[in-house]
């Protein structure tokens, strides 16, 4: 799966019809070397309905209070390549990429990390592993996390590719 197709509703003149029928590219950043991020749809506030107006919402990733992402990554198998480039590089393309990721994680991007956000994520292909602070967890194929905006890292222990899809939803943290 290179490419996702997202079909998009919405009313014309009363009728439910197809405001938009496109193809999504994967992003890549070279912090995460064979990393797909597959940015599906996004608001940010609460959404409205009834009309077909209205793009996804992508800036900044990781959405404030009330708003949302729907993304779907690929992870690559255990082993993957370092990043290669300056800290400066990396950062400067990440935030180009995927605006705003970085400035929201609390902790390292690559290890341990925690946002303000409340995630529901689901493994669809594969074996994940997620590590807390009291141990890590195996998740496979079907497989549901509520992530609310606990330190955690994701590692795939495979040979192959893993597929999650997440829903992001903005909040406040609590202190």
């Amino acid at each position: 799966m290179d490419r996702i197709r997202r079909v998009v509703t919405g009313l014309r003149e009363g009728r439910s019809v197809v405001v938009a029928d496109h193809l999504v590219d994967p992003v890549r950043v070279g912090l995460y070397p064979d990393t797909d991020f597959f940015l599906l749809w996004g608001f940010n506030g609460v959404p409205a309905v009834g009309s077909g107006d209205g793009g996804p919402e992508f800036a900044p990733y990781f959405p404030a209070p009330g708003g949302t992402r729907f993304v779907l990554l690929r992870w690559p198998a255990d082993g993957s390549p370092e990043p290669v480039g300056t800290a400066e590089e990396l950062t400067e393309e990440m935030e180009r990429r995927l605006p705003g990721a970085l400035g929201a994680i609390h902790g390292h991007p690559r290890g341990p990390h925690a946002t303000d956000t409340v995630d529901w994520c689901m493994v669809l292909d594969g074996d994940m592993l997620m590590a807390l602070d009291d141990g890590e967890v195996r998740l496979g194929a079907g497989d549901v996390v509520v992530q609310r905006g606990t330190l955690h890292s994701w590692r795939n222990p495979g040979r192959r590719p893993v597929l999650m899809l997440f829903a992001l939803i903005g909040a406040h943290r609590t202190r």
